[in-house]
């Protein structure tokens, strides 16, 4: 591995329901993210992301004032996104975002970027779904010499230029740590090596060690480019329970109704149980008990040599109790085993 392994949670806000199956009010699924992560600061975890969504289904729309709530009641962990959609904002002001919450979290802040799985934020924002590459890729390119923090001059075709421009406020450390997320694309690998960030693979179903290729693909584009070597990270959902069978029967009503949802949304066809079961057998839902999660995840871990793994903990409208119960199983018991694997 080329860093100490870090283990992180994601969550996206899913909206929940509680213990009568009656849906939670955006306010409070936001208040129980809050109250998640600060169980994940005490227990240790090394690391916490917020996805970005503009839809009805996710209470999130602005994670990084999410996590600065977060920052005034936690200490050590690191507080991100998963992902900031950066094709549909504006470079300056995410860096502008991220750079005050480094100020108030004392320099915890960190930035994974992406298209995102979803485009509701592109007619919300007045942007044009015609130009999803294009916008990303001149962002990016825009961002990468914000993260610099020195003067920058930049010119690009879809938004006015900078000359000799600062942008405030400046971070402590210098430089905010971001990483670009990455769904499959040998495009988006190579461009990830080419600014230099850190590879964040988002590895929602099938086996992990398709992605082998990606992970080579990164280093040696690293090393052609006489880059130092930067670390890989996987994101992957998942549930813990105290056993395989309650982790499951928790899980699967929840995630049928999301993947279905979407599905719809898509075209692709129902979900089933069998698959479900596989993808919890053999693929990449880390579904059971702290012994069964934690060897998937160090054999992940190894295959891949990945120095991060981020569980996707919350599923739908899973209740936050059960969140909650995940959270405290990954930390107290899943976080331990793995790094005791991967030591014998």
């Amino acid at each position: 591995m080329s860093a100490p392994l870090e283990f992180a949670l994601d969550t996206f806000g899913d909206v929940t329901v509680d213990d009568t199956g009656s849906t939670v009010p955006y306010a409070q699924v936001i208040r129980n993210v809050v109250e998640q992560a600060v169980l994940a600061d005490s227990l240790g975890v090394d690391a916490f992301g917020i996805g970005e969504h503009h839809r009805e289904d996710f209470a999130v729309t602005a994670p990084e004032i999410v996590l600065a709530a977060i920052a005034s009641r936690t200490e050590r962990i690191r507080l991100g996104t998963a992902v900031t959609v950066l094709s549909s904002d504006d470079p300056v002001r995410v860096f502008e975002r991220f750079a005050t919450l480094d100020a108030v979290s004392r320099g915890r802040a960190e930035i994974i970027l992406g298209r995102g799985s979803f485009t509701e934020s592109f007619p919300l924002f007045g942007y044009d779904l015609a130009q999803y590459n294009e916008l990303f890729e001149e962002k990016l390119d825009l961002l990468a010499h914000l993260l610099d923090e020195g003067p920058v001059t930049w010119q690009g075709n879809l938004r006015a230029g900078l000359t000799d421009q600062h942008v405030f406020p400046k971070t402590e450390s210098g430089r905010i740590r971001t990483w670009i997320g990455v769904g499959g694309s040998p495009e988006s690998v190579v461009r990830a090596a080419a600014y230099q960030m850190p590879l964040m693979l988002a590895i929602i179903g099938g086996r992990p060690e398709r992605f082998a290729p990606y992970v080579d693909l990164y280093h040696r584009a690293l090393a052609q480019m006489e880059a130092d070597r930067l670390p890989v990270g996987v994101h992957s959902p998942g549930h813990l329970a105290e056993t395989d069978a309650q982790a499951r029967e928790q899980l699967w009503p929840h995630y049928r109704k999301m993947i279905d949802r979407i599905g719809r949304e898509r075209g692709w066809p129902p979900t089933n149980r069998a698959r479900f079961e596989a993808d919890a057998d053999e693929g990449s839902l880390y579904v059971g008990s702290p012994e069964t999660v934690a060897k998937k995840i160090a054999a992940t871990v190894r295959t891949l040599g990945v120095s991060r793994f981020e569980l996707k903990y919350s599923a739908g409208t899973l209740p936050h109790d059960q969140l909650m119960t995940s959270i405290a199983l990954y930390g107290e018991q899943v976080v331990p085993r793995v790094r005791e694997l991967l030591t014998t």
